[in-house]
């Protein structure tokens, strides 16, 4: 009932830019939070950044300074620009957003998008 998709992922040299779009689409009530996190192969999945929506924001330390989380609430779609990136930013980022659907008022959801791939080298 519920659709992440995640756009705006690739390639790009050490200190580049890049921003990620992640857009939620179906039943939604509301959007508690949406964030991203991020895998390398073998490592634990990491949050980088979320957003509540009442405007509270939280960064992982590695990313604070560089990266910028914003929400279009009108759009129900969250952006992450990501400056300055560093070969340790790679890896395959993932949307990650707590919902309640029109069918269930009561109940939060967490969902996943399929994830984007990040690479950052020379």
């Amino acid at each position: 009932q519920v659709q992440l998709v995640e756009s705006g992922g690739g390639l790009v040299q050490p200190g580049g830019s890049l921003q990620l779009s992640c857009a939620a689409s179906g039943s939604i009530l509301r959007i508690h939070y949406m964030g991203w996190y991020r895998q390398d192969p073998g490592k634990q999945r990491e949050l980088v950044a979320t957003a509540t929506d009442s405007g509270s924001t939280t960064y992982a330390d590695a990313v604070k300074g560089r990266f910028t989380l914003s929400r279009d609430n009108a759009k129900n779609t969250a952006y992450l620009q990501m400056n300055s990136l560093k070969p340790e930013d790679t890896a395959v980022y993932y949307c990650k957003a707590g919902i309640t659907i029109t069918s269930l008022p009561g109940t939060r959801y967490d969902y996943w998008g399929q994830g984007t791939q990040v690479t950052v080298s020379s």
